[in-house]
């Protein structure tokens, strides 16, 4: 009897029994003869696997995630995607470590370097994530669909568009640029948004020198080309401008020394000051450092057109209108909501908004089971004063129509945990405990209040509300939140773990969103930078530069990307920039 024959009466006695039996005998076999055996299942088997798997698949509620910015990648990454059927769109399929992009521009750090593929990050979840290069085009919020188009432009053939249908959908799709309709931004200008943006910035940099240089142009010509224009004094627009002042210093003076005088560096701000997010000691300190590094710092301007020559704006102290020639200009003034959330913002009552607004919880208001996350929303804290009744009322247990110091406190964790900007306005009147806002109207300590005394102890307090800022921190955080929500849905179903419902009963099923700021940077060039850390602590200087790598370089989404920063930074100090226009 040959092996085959054996193997394949083998197979056929032992159809019936399991697949552990089986191996059982093979190995025993193997052992004994000294050779190696290949088994492959029988097919029935695999297929009624197959069955059950498919099953259990259409059983979970599909989840699926628009974008793979800081928000998105974020949910991914924590999110238990064996309890659900994890769908992810975007037209990148990359992550993109953002707050490196200025330095992408000059080569400080290579593009490659700062990106993680996307499919990368969801094949360390078991495969379990299904990812989709695409763009969504319009969300469909009463049938629960997307409207999604392949926008790549080839000659592929296949159909472009398709549609998804969603149980949840978490929206982290980021903003676009914005423009405030200025004439001429869109055709004239470069952005600093997205990894594309800054390696045409590069490019750009370089045509202007090698212009420059040409035999033949005048030395108004010259000066011309070589003047770069930053319009926008927050954080990428001064970094930016730090980023090419070192590249020309550093690097480009010694490859083209003939025009080395001739580079002049402009960053334009609206308001009176740049950096004017952070403490006034850190944009007093970046000023005075870019007059030091001969960078021209406009304040009080804003810019009304921008043609292909010239960069025309107004000047808020004489109303003057003034018109500045240019080689390049960098627009970083702030962000939109991209045109198809717009739309969905038009489903859902929300038109009259310039940003999709969300509840504490992250859910989008007015659409049931769509969460938003990053720059393309914003939280709508609710108001103290709106449930002021609805709180005395809960924490009045004798219904007296007074409220004792005693009953104030049991009540004080959780108005604290749902209304924040409480807490904001404790820190900010010195008061360190809800109960000190319990005195008369001379400042003594009283015993009870009654309902207008209560009213007048946190009418103040809503002048807290503030909005979380655009960055890469607060998608992040999340991000996190939202995923660690969704782990523990079921959980917490019949026991919520989140603050007394005011207005209502029992408790909210989660905790709300709350941001916690761990500080932000300022590089400012010259191997020194400006940080702003918890605690009203303010450090700059080429110690917090330091600082700043060692974050930057923790905080990579991959040991690939981390490796590869650290060493563009080591070529950067040995070797100098690439000036290669590739």
């Amino acid at each position: 009897m040959t092996i085959l024959s054996f193997f394949t009466r083998a197979s056929r006695a032992f159809n019936g029994y399991p697949s552990s039996s089986k191996l059982l005998l093979l190995c025993t076999l193997s052992l004994s003869g000294g050779g190696v055996v290949a088994y492959s299942e029988a097919q029935v088997d695999a297929s009624k696997t197959s069955v059950q798997v498919n099953e259990k698949d259409c059983k979970k509620k599909r989840v699926v995630v628009l974008g793979t910015g800081w928000a998105g990648i974020s949910f991914l990454k924590d999110l238990d995607v064996s309890a659900y059927d994890v769908q992810v769109v975007s037209p990148r399929n990359y992550f993109a470590f953002t707050p490196l992009l200025p330095s992408v521009t000059c080569g400080t750090v290579e593009a490659r370097s700062i990106v993680e593929p996307v499919r990368n990050i969801i094949k360390k979840r078991n495969g379990e994530i299904q990812f989709w290069e695409a763009e969504c085009m319009k969300i469909d919020a009463a049938n629960k669909k997307l409207l999604c188009r392949y926008t790549v432009e080839n000659n592929l053939v296949g159909n472009d568009e398709f549609s998804l249908e969603y149980d949840y959908l978490v929206i982290a799709v980021g903003a676009q640029v914005n423009t405030f309709n200025t004439p001429g931004v869109l055709e004239n200008c470069h952005f600093l948004k997205e990894v594309e943006d800054a390696q045409k910035i590069r490019s750009t940099v370089i045509d202007c020198f090698e212009k420059a240089v040409l035999p033949g142009l005048s030395e108004e010509e010259r000066r011309i080309n070589l003047h770069f224009v930053i319009v926008g004094g927050g954080p990428t627009g001064v970094e930016f401008a730090a980023e090419l002042h070192d590249f020309v210093q550093e690097d480009l003076v010694n490859l083209y020394p003939s025009v080395k005088d001739m580079v002049k560096i402009t960053v334009i701000q609206s308001g009176d000051h740049i950096l004017n997010m952070f403490d006034e000691r850190i944009s007093s300190f970046a000023e005075q450092k870019f007059q030091r590094d001969g960078i021209e710092v406009q304040t009080g301007s804003r810019v009304i057109s921008v043609s292909d020559k010239e960069i025309t704006m107004k000047l808020k102290a004489k109303g003057e209108i003034c018109s500045v020639p240019h080689g390049l200009v960098v627009w970083s003034t702030g962000v939109e909501t991209r045109p198809f959330v717009k739309d969905f913002m038009g489903q859902i009552g929300q038109a009259n908004r310039r940003v999709l607004a969300t509840d504490e919880w992250l859910r989008v208001k007015g659409c049931e089971d769509v969460y938003a996350l990053g720059d393309c929303a914003t939280i709508n804290q609710r108001k103290v004063m709106e449930d002021i009744a609805a709180i005395f009322k809960a924490a009045d247990k004798d219904n007296s129509g007074f409220l004792t110091v005693e009953e104030f406190k049991d009540v004080i964790d959780d108005i604290l945990e749902r209304y924040p900007q409480v807490e904001h306005y404790l820190k900010s009147k010195h008061l360190r405990d809800v109960t000190d806002l319990m005195k008369d109207s001379e400042g003594n300590d009283i015993d009870e209040v009654d309902i207008e005394g209560f009213k007048l102890a946190l009418c103040q307090a809503d002048s807290q509300v503030k909005n979380l800022p655009a960055t890469a921190q607060v998608a992040a955080q999340q991000g996190a939140y939202l995923s660690k929500c969704f782990n523990r849905k079921s959980k917490w179903k019949d026991n919520p773990e989140g603050p007394r419902r005011f207005r209502g009963s029992g408790r909210h099923q989660f905790h709300p969103f709350q941001y916690k700021h761990l500080g932000q940077f300022a590089p400012l060039g010259g191997e020194q930078a400006a940080a702003e850390l918890p605690g009203d602590w303010v450090s700059v200087g080429r110690s917090t530069q330091w600082l700043w790598y060692s974050v930057y370089a923790s905080k990579q989404v991959s040991w690939r990307t981390r490796v590869l920063v650290v060493s563009d930074w080591t070529r950067r100090f040995i070797f100098g920039r690439d000036s290669s226009r590739i």
